[in-house]
């Protein structure tokens, strides 16, 4: 095998690694993005309900308004503790998003480098050998 075939091969076997390499970024930046918009639910309806509670103040006495209190803070806490896990999760989404890009950009690079060699190869054996060619006309001593 010759080393402009070996290369080639070389070239392809790296390009099918990128291809995967790029379907397991694109499989954990999915999985990120449903995450993100999970948490992202999750914190809208959080907000949602400790806005109910903090609007509605309907306590018969001073004990039932201090429990509704109460009740509103911890949600308020648990809506701000999943606004961050999401303000997280969409850091790790934007990141793996940016992975995947570079995998494909890495595919894509390694593609255009197996594909260009490939054309040199054609090129090679289309193109005339003047060394094998036999000379024209008769050999005059």
């Amino acid at each position: 095998m010759s080393a402009e075939r070996k290369r080639l091969a070389r070239l392809r076997r790296l390009e099918r690694l990128r291809e995967i390499a790029k379907h397991a970024a694109a499989a954990e930046a999915a999985a990120a993005e449903g995450t993100l918009a999970q948490l992202e639910a999750l914190a809208a309806r959080t907000r949602a309900m400790a806005g109910s509670y903090t609007v509605q103040c309907k306590a018969s006495d001073g004990a039932a308004l201090r429990q509704l209190l109460s009740f509103a803070d911890g949600l308020h806490g648990i809506s701000q503790n999943t606004a961050s896990d999401a303000a997280r999760a969409r850091f790790a989404a934007d990141a793996k998003m940016a992975e995947l890009a570079q995998a494909e950009r890495r595919r894509a690079a390694t593609e255009s480098r197996a594909d260009e060699q490939s054309r040199r190869m054609a090129k090679a054996v289309l193109a005339p050998s003047n060394a094998a060619r036999a000379g024209l006309g008769t050999h005059l001593e």
